[in-house]
């Protein structure tokens, strides 16, 4: 499963000109389901992305998580992630779960999220999202966790 975090002072996302979630200060996360991950890799990934280390302490380093600043989620499906982009000039999704194996890792990571945390908020599986951002530094990480 893949996570692409972004720290972010203010995010969200719109369907058919709606805003459908947004956020202030926080973490958007654009997540991905490859093929063969299950629940397991979905609460491995959830535990490192709420405990990651991207906020800055009274010292200006990056101390603090999400959780510790009580920040916001949104949290974004985004099957793009697991693009095969080796070779040729079109990606392949042949790593990506399922349209149905991601819905579901998808609203499971979405139900664990808000049993967690305080702020969550979503993008729509399947949906044209537009996905507005500011990402604040910018930090950028990208977070991956290997079926077993």
């Amino acid at each position: 499963m893949i996570a692409l975090l972004q720290r972010v002072s203010h995010a969200s996302v719109a369907v058919d000109g709606a805003c459908i979630g947004a956020i202030d200060a926080g973490l958007l996360v654009l997540l991905c389901a490859e093929r063969g991950d299950t629940e397991r890799e979905a609460d491995l990934l959830l535990t490192k992305l709420l405990g990651y280390r991207v906020f800055g302490d009274a010292a200006g380093k990056m101390n603090r998580s999400v959780a510790d600043v009580g920040g916001g989620l949104l949290l974004v499906p985004q099957f793009t992630l697991a693009a095969d982009t080796k070779s040729g000039s079109r990606p392949s999704f042949t790593p990506a779960a399922s349209p149905q194996d991601g819905l579901r890792l998808f609203d499971y990571m979405v139900g664990q999220a808000r049993q967690r945390h305080a702020v969550v908020a979503t993008g729509r599986f399947g949906a044209d999202m537009k996905v507005s951002l500011t990402n604040d530094g910018p930090v950028t990480f990208w977070l991956q966790v290997d079926p077993k």
